[in-house]
């Protein structure tokens, strides 16, 4: 496991997700275990969901973070959105400011396979190399699931390995079970991963050079 070097140290952290809960189960326990950032969470889909909107503003009370929801269609046939579009969303949602760090989804995906994922993270990563989002560092989920054959779990080899500590992971579990209110046999639940994994990215040469390559491809 890598240090990130930057434990209790202030920062402003942006993390952008395609759905209210992909937070919590891909850095939730990351975002708990410092609270000192000052976190910025912003989800591209369900600002009309009744059920999952509001939802997603006590699981931000519950993080210490503040955040905005984005209403791109999220239907069952995952139609591909417009790259254009999604790029607008994000700067519609996200404050315009420099962030010490964004965390985001990776363009391969954490699982096989959600096409608004890796929208975002496409979008994210182009938005930074055409300076349209100011950042020092990106961090990318860091997570497969053997192309359907078991859930989703972090790679261990990523550039940052974070295993949770057991009250951490509770808390995180808790938001997924107890104010998303999935079932314990729900995908996400059983998924709720014990360790954390992400990429780091520098420099957006580094980030469009993943991007090129598609992300995480195991």
């Amino acid at each position: 496991m890598r240090d990130s070097g930057k434990k209790n140290k202030s920062r402003s952290v942006a993390v952008v997700v395609a759905h209210p809960d992909d937070e919590a189960l891909w850095a939730g326990g990351t975002i708990l275990e410092h609270p000192e950032w000052n976190c910025y969470i912003i989800t591209l889909c369900r600002a009309s969901d009744t059920d999952r909107a509001p939802k997603f503003f006590k699981v931000l009370n519950f993080l210490g973070a503040k955040g905005e929801m984005g209403d791109m269609d999220d239907g069952p046939d995952q139609n591909p959105l417009h790259e254009k579009d999604v790029q607008e969303c994000i700067l519609q949602l996200l404050p315009d400011q420099h962030f010490d760090l964004v965390i985001t989804h990776d363009p391969a995906g954490e699982y096989t396979s959600h096409l608004r994922h890796e929208e975002t993270s496409k979008a994210v990563i182009k938005l930074w190399c055409n300076k349209k989002i100011l950042t020092n560092e990106i961090w990318t989920f860091a997570y497969e699931d053997g192309k359907k054959k078991y859930l989703p779990k972090p790679i261990k080899n990523a550039y940052f390995y974070f295993d949770l500590p057991a009250e951490i992971w509770q808390k995180k579990y808790q938001i997924i079970t107890e104010i998303y209110g999935f079932n314990k046999d729900s995908f996400e639940a059983q998924t709720t991963p014990h360790a954390e994994a992400f990429w780091q990215f520098t420099h957006p040469d580094q980030a469009r050079q993943w991007l090129n390559k598609g992300g995480n491809k195991l």
